[in-house]
């Protein structure tokens, strides 16, 4: 399982798609770097995992519990 799993997940500001189907695995132990050009969606996806924004559709979970709509706390 598992730590950090995203799947399929779209991301929008307001009518502009921000991410398209983004599907990441980090696995327990793993160092991971997320890397992109401007404007490539960096910070959306780290603004979608944290719960800053909430995703247009896919799934988000940590730890084999869904996040996907949690807020941040």
């Amino acid at each position: 399982m598992a730590l950090l799993e995203l799947d399929g997940v779209d991301a929008f500001y307001g009518r502009i798609q921000a991410l398209r189907k983004v599907s990441i695995k980090v696995e327990k132990g793993e160092v991971v770097a997320l890397i992109g050009s401007n404007g490539a969606g960096k910070t959306t996806t780290l603004r979608t995992i944290s719960g800053l924004m909430h995703p247009g559709s896919g799934t988000i979970s940590f730890d084999g519990r869904a996040i996907t709509h949690t807020r941040p706390s």
